[in-house]
C-alpha cells in the first residue's frame, strides 16, 4: 500500500509534472490496467466499505451494495468494454470548402483533475468520476467528504492500494482543505454538491480557466396524471424518495398529483411505507439515519414550519436519539412554507393537488431547473411535461434510475449543474476533443492574396457554389 502525501500543492505538482509523459505512456493498456486495479482494490474491501458506510449512515448492507458498489462496478465494466472505441479518433467529412483535407477528432486527456465528492453517496460519487478520469487518461485528486469519515478512510485505503499518488491521490479534511485544493491550477474540476458551493467551485475554476463538471441538485418534482397506476406510482415514488433516507440529489422532492387520485395516492404511499419499513420505521434497519444532528434539526424544523402554517402530516415520526426521521407525507402545503422553497433532502414528501396540468408546468418553469423530473401517466401526459419543461433528466413511470443508467449522460442544467457524467459522457468530460486537420490537396491557396481579377472571379464562384 502506497503512503499518501497530504499537502495539496505537493500532490498537484507531482501529478502535473507527469502530464506530458502520461499523454504518451498512459495508453489503452495502461488505462485498462488502472481500471482493473481499482476494481480489484474495491473487491478486496467490499466488507470494509459496507461497514464504513453503515457506520456513517446506518445504511442496510443491501442498500450499500445496490447504491454505492454496484454502480462503480457497472461504470468500470462499461469503460472496459468501450474504452478502445472511445479513444479511437473519429473521422469527419470535409465539407465543400475543406475538400482535399483529412479531418479527425482525437480525444486527448485534459491532464490533472480534482474530484470533490459529497457526503450523501460518499463512495459512489467519489469513485464514479474517477473511473471517467482514468478512462480519459487523467490523473486525479479526490477530496471525499469530511462528514463521512469512516467512508473517506476506506476510499483512501482503496486508492493507496491501487495507485501511486502521482496518478491518483486522496486528500482528507474539511473546507480548508477543499479551498487549498481549489487554489491549484487543475485542468478539470468535477464537483458534486449544492448549488451554493457549486458557485464557489466555479469561481475558483475561473481563476485558471479550468473546465468544470457541476452535479448539483434542486427540487426535483413528480407529476402524477389522473390516468396513472396509483399503486405502481406509489411504489416508485416511495422507493425514490426514501432510499438513503431521502438524502439523494435526484430524489422526488414533491409530488403534483391530480385531484381525482390525490387521496388514493396518499393511501397507497402510506401502505407502501409500512410495507417497506414496518409500523415504526425509526426502528427499521432498512431506513438510513440523517447524516448529522444539524441536518436532523433542519428537517424537523421544515416539518414544524409547514404544520404551523396549516399543512397536515399523513404519516411520519422522528427520533432524535437515533437521528432517524420516518418517511413523512405532508398534505396541504403552501408556497409560503419553507418546505416549498428549500430543497428538502430528507425523508419528507409533500403531496400537492392540481386540476390543470398547464398550471403545474407553469410552476415547474417558474422554479430553477431541477436535476430530475418524474412523470407518472400515459404517453400524452409524459410528452406534455417533458416537452413543456427543462430539467437535467426525465424519468417516466420510474424514479432515480436515470442517474445510474450506463449509456445515458447524466447532468443538470442551470441551477442544477452543467456538464454530464457516466459512460461516454464522463469520458468526454475529462477529455479535450481535439480537432486535427491535415492538408492533402486542398485548392484554397488559389484564392490567397494578391487579390487579382482571377482570384476575384474564383471567390464569386465559391460564394455561388456554397450558398447561392
Amino acid at each position: 500500500m502506497t503512503e499518501q502525501p497530504t499537502d495539496p500543492a505537493e500532490i498537484f505538482d507531482a501529478q502535473a509534472a507527469l502530464v506530458p509523459d502520461r499523454r504518451v505512456s498512459f495508453d489503452f493498456s495502461a488505462r485498462r490496467d488502472a481500471l482493473l486495479r481499482l476494481k480489484q482494490a474495491i473487491i478486496a474491501r467490499e466488507g470494509a466499505i459496507i461497514e464504513a458506510i453503515g457506520a456513517d449512515f446506518g445504511k442496510h448492507p443491501v442498500e450499500v451494495r445496490l447504491t454505492e458498489i454496484v454502480p462503480i462496478y457497472q461504470e468500470i465494466g462499461d469503460a472496459l468494454r468501450h474504452l478502445r472505441r472511445w479513444m479511437r479518433p473519429k473521422r469527419v467529412m470535409p465539407g465543400l470548402t475543406m475538400f482535399g483535407t483529412s479531418g479527425r477528432i482525437q480525444p486527448t486527456p485534459k491532464g490533472t483533475s480534482l474530484i470533490i465528492a459529497p457526503w450523501n453517496f460518499p463512495f459512489m460519487l467519489a469513485l464514479g468520476p474517477l473511473v471517467s478520469a482514468l478512462a480519459a487518461g487523467c490523473s486525479a485528486v479526490i477530496k471525499p467528504s469530511e462528514m463521512t469519515p469512516a467512508t473517506s478512510a476506506v476510499i483512501a485505503d482503496v486508492i493507496a492500494e491501487a495507485f501511486e499518488p502521482d496518478l491518483v491521490a486522496v486528500v482528507q479534511g474539511g473546507p480548508d482543505v477543499a479551498n487549498a485544493l481549489l487554489e491549484q491550477p487543475f485542468d478539470h474540476i468535477f464537483f458534486t454538491g449544492s448549488p451554493a458551493v457549486g458557485k464557489i467551485v466555479m469561481a475558483a475554476a475561473a481563476k485558471t480557466l479550468a473546465s468544470v463538471t457541476l452535479e448539483l441538485g434542486g427540487k426535483s418534482p413528480v407529476v402524477v396524471g389522473p390516468e396513472a397506476n396509483v399503486h405502481k406510482a406509489a411504489k416508485w415514488i416511495a422507493w425514490g424518495r426514501f432510499i438513503n433516507a431521502g438524502q439523494t440529489c435526484v430524489a422526488p422532492d414533491h409530488v403534483y398529483v391530480h385531484e381525482s387520485i390525490h387521496d388514493a395516492l396518499a393511501d397507497a404511499l402510506r401502505a407502501r411505507i409500512t410495507k417497506m419499513y414496518g409500523t415504526d420505521p425509526t426502528q427499521s434497519p432498512a431506513l438510513a439515519k440523517i447524516i448529522n444532528p444539524r441536518h436532523w434539526a433542519r428537517l424537523t424544523g421544515l416539518i414544524a414550519d409547514a404544520e404551523g402554517k396549516g399543512a397536515t402530516r399523513a404519516i411520519g415520526t422522528s427520533d432524535e436519539a437515533s437521528r432517524k426521521i420516518s418517511p413523512t407525507i405532508l398534505l396541504d402545503t403552501q408556497p409560503d412554507m419553507e418546505i416549498s422553497r428549500e430543497e428538502i433532502f430528507g425523508p419528507v414528501l409533500p403531496l400537492i393537488k392540481y386540476s390543470d396540468l398547464s398550471d403545474v408546468i407553469g410552476q415547474i418553469n417558474d422554479a430553477p431547473h431541477p436535476l430530475a423530473l418524474y412523470v407518472f401517466g400515459d404517453a400524452e401526459t409524459a410528452d406534455r411535461v417533458t416537452n413543456g419543461t427543462t430539467s437535467g433528466s426525465v424519468g417516466v413511470n420510474l424514479t432515480i434510475l436515470p442517474v445510474i443508467h450506463p449509456n445515458l449522460p447524466f447532468g443538470g442544467v442551470g441551477n442544477s449543474g452543467m456538464g454530464a457524467a457516466h459512460g461516454k459522457a464522463g469520458f468526454d468530460a475529462f477529455s479535450h476533443l481535439r480537432p486535427v486537420l491535415q492538408n492533402r490537396f486542398i485548392a484554397l491557396p488559389m484564392i490567397f492574396p494578391p487579390y487579382t481579377s482571377r482570384v476575384e472571379k474564383l471567390s464569386k464562384f465559391l460564394l455561388r457554389f456554397v450558398g447561392r
